[in-house]
């Protein structure tokens, strides 16, 4: 029985190709709203499975979909889909939508206001998209985390490795996943991102000096990237973290069997190593990306000028010091309780830095670089 419409299929692929090549989205970015579509047609399917024609669409079928999707629970959790969720699926819908009423063969069918049928109330809207304190691990609990975890193997080497680079350099995982031997200078204590070979956000390149959080850490980054080139002989161009060569085992069953010279074909095994090393050590989970919370938390701490934190800024990839402030620089509950019962107390010194502070955040925003009066 066919379980797809093959002018619904025709239509998807234009729109996969127009975000692709015309908008510019990543792939990650095509597979969302793939997957908000087929949400959509297996929800307005007719009773036997089928999709039915988008040119057959009607207003009705938006408000019932939104309804039902409200009512969906996730598959892991069990839970009701997050309001970000929601607003993410219908918003790929609502866009698609939009689109498909200026096509030709759908103009006479469809109206540019149908699509406004999937917005949520601005209620939900404001609860999808309030932003939220961003939690990272204290670097304590990092080191606490590598302490527990086994170096016998190689496996076990480089996955020790893999979160003890992330907390040395902040990098990402699509980028851990894609960087070679060659980018990481020990003598410099520096890590190349050069977007042509490392899969860095918005395709950006710069360089990350390791940062200032304990010799341990960057002694384990040193001593997997010596066993790679002196006992496995590898080069430059060879993976700095290399995918799990699986084989046949003795049993007759697939197993993993070292290293394959090869990289992840995705970030997908950083996360799960993440996870399993966190829950060894009876920690909740934090996933790679957290760790940059964790490193501005750390920057907040011990850069005492604009400048030492507009450079720790630039080590994360930033742009923009605001950026560094508005996206992870949310100062944590406890700690905001601190300052605020602190600032009771007449405080004489530090007037000048935070004044010297200020003005720097001012000529960020104003986007010059002649000095504020």
């Amino acid at each position: 029985m066919t379980t797809h419409n093959a002018d619904n299929e025709r239509i998807k692929r234009r729109y996969f190709a127009y975000l692709k090549e015309a908008k510019r989205h990543s792939e990650p970015t095509v597979d969302a709203v793939a997957k908000a579509l087929a949400r959509f047609e297996a929800d307005t399917a007719d009773n036997k499975g089928r999709p039915r024609d988008f040119k057959a669409f009607h207003f009705e079928q938006a408000i019932a979909f939104k309804k039902r999707l409200s009512e969906q629970r996730a598959q892991r959790s069990g839970e009701k889909l997050s309001k970000a969720t929601l607003n993410a699926t219908l918003a790929h819908v609502k866009r698609f939508f939009h689109w498909l009423a200026g096509q030709p063969g759908y103009k006479s069918r469809l109206q540019y206001s149908d699509a406004d049928y999937f917005n949520l109330s601005e209620k939900d809207v404001r609860v999808a998209t309030a932003r939220r304190e961003q939690v990272g691990p204290t670097v304590e609990q990092v080191k606490h985390v590598i302490a527990l975890m086994p170096a016998e193997s190689p496996i076990q080497r480089r996955d020790r490795a893999v979160i003890a680079f992330t907390l040395l350099t902040g990098a990402r995982d699509s980028a851990i996943a894609s960087i070679k031997l060659k980018h990481v200078n020990l003598a410099a204590g520096c890590v190349e991102q050069d977007a042509r070979e490392v899969q860095t956000k918005f395709s950006k390149t710069f360089t990350t000096y390791f940062f200032p959080v304990g010799e341990g850490i960057r002694l384990i980054v040193v001593e997997w990237v010596a066993f790679l080139r002196e006992e496995m002989l590898w080069g430059n161009d060879d993976p700095l973290f290399p995918a799990t060569r699986i084989a046949l085992g003795p049993s007759r069953q697939f197993e993993a069997a070292g290293l394959e010279r090869a990289h992840w074909s995705s970030a997908a095994r950083i996360r799960t190593i993440f996870q399993d090393a966190f829950a060894s050590a009876g920690l909740p989970y934090f996933n790679p990306h957290s760790f940059r919370n964790t490193l501005v938390r750390l920057g907040q701490a011990v850069c005492q000028t604009p400048e030492e934190f507009k450079a720790w800024s630039q080590n994360l990839g930033h742009d923009k010091v605001l950026t560094t402030f508005l996206s992870y620089g949310q100062v944590e509950s406890p700690r905001q309780g601190e300052i605020i019962r602190g600032l009771g107390t007449p405080q004489v010194s530090g007037q000048a830095d935070v004044s010297e502070i200020v003005r720097a955040v001012v000529r960020e925003m104003q986007g010059v670089g002649t000095p504020v009066k």
